[in-house]
């Protein structure tokens, strides 16, 4: 079963993105991850191919590292 669930963030910075996406796919090795700073929402956007994406728990992530998170609809 393939999930994905897509972020609205408030990240900005290219070097920020990067920082935390190796700190997701150190928590999450079998997500596939990426930011899409173009948008503006600053998407963060989260694939699991077997099974569910942990939303409760990229979001806490996030914010434990002072970044807005929120699950876009």
């Amino acid at each position: 079963m393939n999930t994905i669930e897509v972020f609205k963030t408030n990240v900005v910075k290219r070097r920020d993105a990067q920082q935390l996406l190796k700190e997701m796919t150190s928590c999450f090795p079998n997500y596939k991850i990426n930011f899409d700073l173009e948008d503006r929402d600053k998407i963060l956007r989260v694939e699991n191919e077997r099974g569910s994406v942990k939303t409760s728990s990229i979001i806490t992530l996030l914010q434990n590292k002072q970044v807005k998170c929120e699950v876009l609809n």
